[in-house]
């Protein structure tokens, strides 16, 4: 994996909502991991897949038309589904393997479907919601919610909120609600599917494979000390204290209040000492 990021992914990542055909972001990503995919034959897939919904649309059809439709090709012809028992397998966060085996998680089978969806007309964006990646579409008379890891299902408040108090554990306020159903911006999209992969490779204890990640992780989100504190810990088991030593700092000068902060400092202490004995 490079350790910059690509000129291209970087453009994308600053441009709007709108602007930006989130497979692209998803498969750049996935080049960047695994050299050799073709991102321009792999958008071509999608569009293939678009092109087929299309033709059985009538002319005029509306917005209720075409998500039925989508889902109807996507999940029942087609067979997308949701990985089940083989959510951890990393593959399952590229989108190239899921076009190819046809199983994904939440985001990239919400990617695949904002894609598609939006070629057809469909006014779609991401929603980075709390423990399952969702799609938002803006209809003339509302929005609507939709599932793709469910097959298309559509989610109403009260479904939401239940999500929420799964993860929560407890009720959210409304417009606490709300907050959380704005479309996702190209870099939240881009750092929810590297979280997803560094999550994968730490609980695997692949220290190797997530350190990539985590360095673009802290490039895209700086401003998230949590990255740090874990790039930290990721060098800390590959035994190069100094690299821990030194994103640990920047951790704590990020989040002086933070409630490991102890613990931190106290890492830091062993790591100084262990770095001095390799003099």
């Amino acid at each position: 994996m490079n350790d910059r990021l690509p000129a291209r992914l970087r453009e994308l990542l600053d441009a709007s909502p709108d602007d930006v055909r989130l497979a692209e972001v998803a498969l750049l990503l996935t080049e960047a991991q695994r050299p050799g995919v073709d991102v321009e034959e792999q958008l071509g897939r999608l569009d293939d897949i678009a092109r087929a919904v299309s033709e059985r649309l009538p002319p005029d059809a509306d917005a209720v038309q075409t998500v039925l439709a989508i889902n109807q090709h996507i999940f029942h012809e087609m067979g997308f589904s949701g990985a089940g028992a083989d959510y951890y397998d990393p593959r399952n966060s590229f989108l190239d393997e899921v076009l190819r085996s046809k199983r994904g998680i939440p985001i990239t089978l919400a990617i695949l479907y904002i894609d598609v969806g939006r070629q057809l007309g469909l006014d779609l964006y991401g929603i980075a919601f709390p423990g399952h990646f969702l799609v938002r579409c803006e209809m003339d008379d509302g929005v609507v919610i939709i599932d793709p890891y469910g097959g298309g299902a559509t989610l109403d408040r009260e479904d939401l909120q239940s999500r929420l108090r799964e993860t929560r554990n407890g009720e959210v306020a409304d417009n606490t609600l709300d907050e959380m159903l704005v479309p996702a911006s190209p870099r939240d999209v881009a750092a929810r599917m590297l979280r997803n992969l560094k999550a994968i490779h730490l609980r695997a204890k692949h220290y190797d494979l997530a350190l990539p990640i985590l360095d673009w992780l802290v490039e895209i989100v700086p401003d998230d000390a949590v990255e740090l504190r874990d790039r930290g810990r990721v060098f800390e088991h590959l035994e190069c204290f100094r690299a821990a030593v030194g994103d640990y700092a920047r951790y704590l000068e990020q989040v002086p209040d933070a409630d490991d902060n102890d613990a931190i400092r106290s890492r830091v202490v062993d790591l100084q000492r262990a770095a001095a004995r390799l003099n």
